[in-house]
């Protein structure tokens, strides 16, 4: 990786970068089915994740099975990731845990000349993503984040605080509705009882249902 940087600081540094413009340009993005876990070396046969998916710091991403990552998100794991069991990510979609946005004035023109771990200013946070939580497109998730199992991020959100489980988040705040609440009026259609991802919660849409006579 040096030996790359090394050669792209140099005066070769432009050709590299056309060559690398042209080979994105040809490369058609599409979902590969499976993923390793470095960190667990564990095989995640129903995880899909996009061809173009940006993944730094790959062996601090921990990431469950039946998890959906689609084309052009990125995942910045260098503090670490966890995306838990059925997560569903969208397009376009930014998941950062360390920024530089005070480092650049502290450190000025010193920035590039130190190594990451040891800039001072960084932001830095892990990042949690719950089980069977659906991120939209576009959204970002900041550095030290919790998102709770079962919650909706809508498309175009900031998320820059934890996020309790079953909760609907939009833009940058959390709506008094939940995910609960939107499936009690889901079952009212049709009982999803036999493919539902929490029995727990299950349990709640049954004593809801029956409280209006409707189970």
């Amino acid at each position: 990786m040096k030996f790359a940087e090394n050669i792209y600081r140099s005066p070769f540094g432009k050709i590299m970068s056309l060559l690398g413009q042209c080979i994105a340009k040809l490369q058609k993005p599409f979902m590969v089915y499976g993923f390793t876990d470095l960190g667990t070396n564990k095989f995640r046969k129903f995880t899909r994740i996009s061809s173009n998916v940006t993944i730094m710091s790959p062996d601090k991403l921990r990431i469950a099975d039946n998890v959906w990552v689609w084309h052009y998100t990125i995942l910045d794991a260098t503090e670490g990731i966890t995306i838990d069991e059925g997560a569903q990510i969208g397009a376009w979609v930014g998941i950062f845990t360390h920024g530089s946005e005070n480092s650049i004035r502290l450190l000025g023109n010193e920035f590039v000349n130190i190594p990451n771990k040891e800039r001072k200013g960084y932001t830095r946070g892990s990042v949690y993503i719950g089980a069977y939580s659906f991120i939209g497109a576009r959204s970002i998730v900041l550095p030290g984040v919790k998102i709770g199992k079962g919650c909706i991020i809508a498309a175009g959100s900031i998320v820059s605080k934890d996020v309790p489980d079953y909760s609907i988040y939009v833009g940058q705040n959390i709506l008094s509705q939940t995910t609960i609440d939107k499936d009690v009026k889901h079952f009212r259609s049709n009982d999803y009882s036999d493919t539902y991802y929490c029995k727990e919660v299950l349990e709640l849409i049954h004593d809801k249902l029956k409280e209006t006579g409707e189970l």
